[in-house]
Order: structure tokens, then C-alpha cells, then sequence
């Protein structure tokens, strides 16, 4: 436990780090090799990569349609029920979220519009592992099919059966999801970028992955042919402000279901209360003996932070220095506080709102700013599915209106071309 107010502004710097990223150099070089190959070779480099990283042995990369399909007759209907709620919540959440197209006259004769239309072709990462996510399907899947993205494509790396989980394909059915294919890592970044002889390149690709998936994203980003991104991010992590009065009990559990993620993962505690942070040190050490990723949580929580401070004024301070992916407010009248909070992915009100919510069947999306990108990214809602474009029309009028205002600032930055196509136009008008 650390005391923020007998910290030195280096020292509270360094209490906030995050855990140290792979080694960028090599992690770039190795990225950027995958990237090449998978441009030079297409679907054969895919299937090798398959082979080498996943143990999968495939002839075609597609999912086969009947697979898709089949995946209701696979699910128990208790699963099937979970992942409808989640969607139909999902569905709600970003739909309200529609935006209007506006038009102005902002001079007789000169009518200005903004309008919105979807992004044509995306590309959903849904990283593999030690357990499927059907819940990052709907979170892409659900918010592209409310924008009304016409062709959404799915890639995720297959077993070594070379099967894909019954749930994340029962999740891609219900979001219109009928191009689905098995490869994953930095490779299928690549080939949703550029495309190969399979896979057609997407404009925009979305996902949340390992730091090869991550630095995939960014180098394609960067190149011209290759395909927007949703956000740059980190390994996830939690940060909870609780006062006496909150149940240790409760932010243990929090803390440790954002722990169990990965070991990179981050659980940071800011308190006002030295005995509640006490109690929830106990209670980490209890819970976290019952985990089945009990391995993966315990070396999670050699990253964590307990931090004690002065009040919740000051826990505030530090959330909002650190700029958590999911802050949670285990406070009295939790709600008061949201105002002074300005730094945050996601937030999670009061002692009933724990992360799981968010993460699975609320309605909100769990693809968030990590890293402290908080600061200057959004969480992703349905417009970063869509684009919006300007529309001008000036009447004769209009442009008699505004032609000389144009021509004289055309003039200040010596552009005549800029200028003559103002004044022929008027000058046809006389």
C-alpha cells in the first residue's frame, strides 16, 4: 500500500506506470515481416502461419456456411438465451445512438449539409486463446449491423481441429455475419488490410488482440493502401475508487475479474480507507484461490496498486491522472462524483455495477481506450462504424452573396485559380 499524498510527483508517476510492453523493436520487426509475407504470398502464407502459430492444418480458410449454421443445434438454450439478452441490449444501447443529419442555410442561397453513411466494408479481429468470446462478436457485430455496414468479415484463429467455437459463430449469425474466417494474429491483420486470394480488404478494422494484433494494426494504419482502425491499445486494466463504507468483498471480486484477463493485466485500488484496503487485500488472497485462472490472476496482481489517500477528492485526482480503461465507484452516492471525472474508457456506477456488466450484457460496448489512451479516445459506439461527409449547394445568389468574401481571401493567400473560379461565375451572372 502506498500513502499519495507522501509521494513526490516522480514517485506518483512512477506508482501509475503501466506493465512494460513487449520489446518494440523486435515486436515491430517481427510484425512487419508477417505483414510483407502475408502481401507477397496471400492464402498460402496464411495456411503456413496456421500450421506454425496454431497447429492448424487447413486447406481453405473460409468457414464453411454449414459450420455457421449449425452452431444453434450445438448450444444449450440457457447459452443461446445469455447471448440474446447481450445482443438485444447491445443492439438498444447503440442504436440510440444514431446520429441525425443536419442542414443550414448559413447564407441566403447557401445550403450546407452533414450527412452520415456506413463504412462499406469492416473487418472484426476476435482474438483466440484459452477461451472463446462470443461477447467481442456481438460488440463489433452488433454495433456494424446497426450502422449498416454491408459487408462485415470476421477473422479469429481455429483450433487445432480447425473448428471455431459453436458460440462465437451462433453470435456472428445473429449479427449478419456470413463471411467468417480462421486465421489469426498479426496475419489476419494483414490480410484484412490488403486482402489476399480469400480474404477482400476491408476499409476499417476493429478488435482488440495480443501485442502482435496491436502493432498489426498500427503499421497497417500508417500505409496508405492499407485500412483505418478503431483505436490503438494496451493490455486491459481496472481501476476502482472505493470509501469506507464499500464492501471489500465486492472490489476484491472486481479487481480479480479484470486480473484473470491476462498476466500484463493491471488492478489498481485508490481508497480512502486504510482498513477497507486492508479488508481487500484479504479478500483477493481468499478469492483468488477458488479461480480456475488462478495462474493467470496471481501473476496479474504483481501488477496491481493499492493507494491510500487523503479523500475521495484526491482518489478522484489520481483516476483521473492514471485514465483507467474501466473505473468502477464503489462510493456513497456514487453518481454525484461523475462530473469530476475526466479521464476514463468506461464507468461503472456504484457498489451493484460491477465490470462484468459492461464487459458482457449491459448494452455498452467493451472495446475500450487502454494504456491511458482514455485521455484523447472514446469507447467504441456506432460512430466509428460510420463516416460523415459535408454537402454544399450555392443558388446564383449564394454565390453572389459569398463570391467576394471567397475572392478576397483567395487573393490574401495568392491562389488566382482559387479566385478565377469565383469570378467567372459571377462575372456570367451579370
Amino acid at each position: 500500500m502506498k500513502i499519495w499524498s507522501q509521494l513526490n510527483s516522480t514517485e506518483q508517476q512512477a506508482l501509475l506506470a503501466r506493465p512494460a510492453l513487449s520489446d518494440s523493436l523486435e515486436l515491430t520487426n517481427t510484425v512487419r515481416q508477417i505483414i510483407q509475407t502475408v502481401r507477397e504470398q496471400g492464402d498460402s502464407a496464411l495456411l503456413d502461419f496456421n500450421r506454425k502459430f496454431d497447429g492448424a492444418n487447413l486447406t481453405q480458410l473460409a468457414l464453411p456456411k454449414a459450420e455457421l449454421t449449425s452452431a444453434e443445434q450445438e448450444l444449450s438454450e440457457e447459452i443461446k438465451q445469455a447471448i440474446r439478452l447481450a445482443y438485444n441490449n447491445i443492439r438498444q444501447f447503440h442504436a440510440a445512438q444514431m446520429p441525425q443529419d443536419s442542414k443550414i442555410e448559413t447564407t441566403p442561397g447557401v445550403i450546407c449539409e452533414l450527412k452520415h453513411s456506413p463504412i462499406a466494408a469492416v473487418g472484426l479481429y476476435i482474438p483466440g486463446g484459452t477461451a472463446p468470446l462470443p461477447s467481442t462478436v456481438l460488440m463489433l457485430g452488433t454495433t456494424a449491423q446497426v450502422a449498416g455496414c454491408a459487408r462485415k468479415i470476421l477473422c479469429t484463429p481455429a483450433g487445432k481441429d480447425g473448428r471455431i467455437a459453436a458460440e462465437i459463430r451462433y453470435a456472428a449469425t445473429l449479427c449478419g455475419i456470413d463471411e467468417v474466417y480462421r486465421v489469426g494474429g498479426a496475419q489476419a491483420i494483414a490480410a484484412m488490410a490488403f486482402g489476399t486470394e480469400s480474404i477482400g480488404k476491408v476499409d476499417k478494422i476493429f478488435g482488440p488482440g495480443n501485442s502482435y494484433v496491436t502493432e498489426a494494426k498500427q503499421q497497417v494504419s500508417q500505409v496508405a493502401d492499407g485500412a483505418a482502425i478503431d483505436m490503438p491499445a494496451g493490455p486491459s486494466e481496472v481501476l476502482v475508487i472505493a470509501d469506507s463504507n464499500a464492501n471489500a468483498e465486492f472490489v476484491a471480486a472486481d479487481l480479480l475479474s479484470q486480473a484473470e484477463h491476462g498476466t500484463d493485466s493491471q488492478a489498481i485500488l485508490v481508497c480512502d480507507s486504510r482498513e477497507v484496503i486492508d479488508a481487500t487485500k484479504q479478500a483477493v488472497e481468499r478469492q483468488l484461490a477458488q479461480l480456475s485462472r488462478k495462474t493467470i490472476a496471481e501473476q496479474a496482481m504483481q501488477n496491481s496498486r493499492y493507494i491510500l489517500t487523503d479523500s475521495i477528492e484526491q482518489s478522484l485526482q489520481v483516476s483521473n491522472a492514471y485514465a483507467p480503461e474501466h473505473l468502477i465507484l464503489q462510493l456513497d452516492n456514487a453518481r454525484n462524483y461523475l462530473p469530476k471525472l475526466t479521464n476514463a474508457g468506461s464507468i461503472f456506477v456504484g457498489q451493484w455495477s460491477p465490470e462484468s456488466a459492461g464487459d458482457y450484457a449491459s448494452g455498452t460496448n467493451h472495446v475500450l481506450p487502454t494504456y491511458g489512451y482514455a485521455r484523447n479516445y472514446s469507447s467504441l459506439g456506432l460512430m466509428d462504424f460510420l463516416r460523415r461527409y459535408t454537402v454544399q449547394e450555392l443558388s446564383s445568389q449564394g454565390l453572389q452573396n459569398i463570391g467576394p468574401a471567397i475572392m478576397t481571401l483567395a487573393n490574401a493567400e495568392g491562389l488566382d485559380a482559387h479566385r478565377q473560379a469565383v469570378a467567372i461565375r459571377l462575372e456570367a451572372l451579370k
